[in-house]
């Protein structure tokens, strides 16, 4: 039994948790802090200029799309304009008058010319009325 106390014995020791109290180090703090700064300094210049890039990419969608619709607008324009030439040609509203609305074609003796009446020219002394 002499040995079961004695190993009991060395197993147990008399530890004190004195609390261990250490110093700031100003200097490693500051270095710390500066660090974090230049980190978060350049996450936002990257965030800025992922912004600037994806803005730039939108834009020129956005610049795509005029362009596609501004060359679809133009295809109407000029099948518009096609039509107008189409429907105000002098042959085919030459023959709608006559063919549709039964109009004939004046004859010569038919046509009245009517002339242009120039106004006289005023008197070369115009006379006012004085008070």
């Amino acid at each position: 039994m002499e040995q079961a106390e004695s190993f009991e014995y060395a197993i147990r020791k008399d530890v004190r948790n004195n609390p261990i109290v250490r110093e700031v180090d100003e200097q490693r703090h500051r270095k710390l802090w500066q660090s974090a700064g230049i980190g978060v300094a350049l996450a936002l210049v990257l965030l800025v200029s992922a912004w600037e890039h994806f803005e730039l990419l939108r834009h020129g969608y956005r610049l795509e799309q005029a362009q596609r619709e501004r060359a679809a607008e133009a295809q109407v324009n000029r099948h518009l304009r096609l039509e107008i030439e189409t429907l105000s040609a002098p042959s085919r509203i030459e023959k709608l008058a006559t063919g549709r609305l039964g109009m004939v074609e004046p004859a010569a003796a038919d046509a009245i010319v009517l002339e242009r009446v120039v106004p006289p020219s005023p008197p070369a002394k115009s006379v006012v009325a004085v008070r």
